[in-house]
């Protein structure tokens, strides 16, 4: 028995040795021109650390990779289509300057589409896109400590900064938006949003079939509408500053058939009009 056992560690050291040592994942640098062939060449799991530079055009990132931008390295599309566009789950984007987006609604032209789970978006700055970072059927993700600008556009004719669509688990903290139209968050469950500030637009906030939502300590000044919050259960909207919000309606804050909501020590200052509530509670036991 020990001889047969002694043979078998005999024959799978040799197959390892033949075979090679698993691979660790490896970290590569390169200037952002070299980018594409970067992430061709990258195996799931690898870190590429961009050096600066601009990477010209549109990049899909179709594999579980870590990049991030080193010495202002940027990524530009040029004014066509989205800028980059995350279709590999637990992707990690840091550090970038992404700009110039197209200008299409149909389109949806990004500056970031996070399309799989679990995703990080840190600390980029996002110039001149049209829809900013859209978060499509991507549970899990974090995005946090962007800032990001719209185009110069009539103020229906942008897009929106942040839109979030289908998925659940998702963390939205200290990012910046100016100049957009919307943030967007719709059929979405167990959100956070904490310490943003969602400025110059036309609804700072726009929920829709959101249930167990956190909106904490957000700033959402000089829009049309501060946050109009439609069709959820259990939102909890705390310590906000609500101000200056004084479009046509200038709501602060507008609630449509909210169900469990509670609304607990915000400031509201200086909107057309504080609260806004139809219909709300809708269920009978709510």
């Amino acid at each position: 028995m020990k001889r047969t056992i002694t043979a078998v560690l005999i024959a799978l050291a040799a197959l390892l040795a033949l075979g090679g040592a698993a691979r660790a994942d490896e970290t590569t640098r390169v200037p952002a021109e070299r980018l594409a062939e970067a992430i061709a060449a990258a195996a799931p799991g690898d870190t590429i650390e961009v050096t600066g530079g601009t990477f010209n055009g549109n990049l899909v990132v179709d594999k579980t990779l870590t990049l991030i931008g080193l010495d202002g390295a940027t990524l530009d599309a040029g004014g066509q289509g989205t800028v980059l566009r995350l279709e590999g789950p637990d992707s990690v984007v840091r550090g970038f300057i992404v700009q110039n987006s197209g200008n299409s609604l149909d389109r949806e032209d990004s500056g970031i589409i996070i399309a799989a789970p679990r995703a990080r978006v840190e600390n980029n700055r996002l110039d001149n896109v049209l829809f900013g970072i859209y978060i499509n059927s991507a549970p899990g993700t974090t995005v946090r400590g962007n800032d990001i600008t719209g185009q110069d556009l009539d103020i229906a004719r942008r897009g929106d900064l942040i839109r979030l669509w289908d998925s659940n688990d998702v963390l939205i903290e200290e990012n910046s938006t100016h100049r957009g139209r919307d943030a967007v968050l719709w059929y979405s469950e167990n959100l956070t949003l904490r310490n943003n500030d969602f400025s110059n637009g036309r609804y700072g906030l726009h929920f829709m079939y959101c249930d167990n939502a956190l909106i904490e300590g957000n700033r959402l000044t000089r829009n049309s509408v501060g946050a109009y919050l439609m069709y959820g259960r259990r939102m909890t909207l705390r310590d906000n500053l609500i101000a200056f919000n004084r479009g046509p309606s200038g709501y602060g804050i507008g609630l449509k058939d909210m169900d469990d909501s509670v609304i607990i020590g915000n400031r509201f200052l200086d909107n057309r009009v504080g609260a806004f509530v139809d219909g709300s509670p809708r269920e009978v036991d709510s």
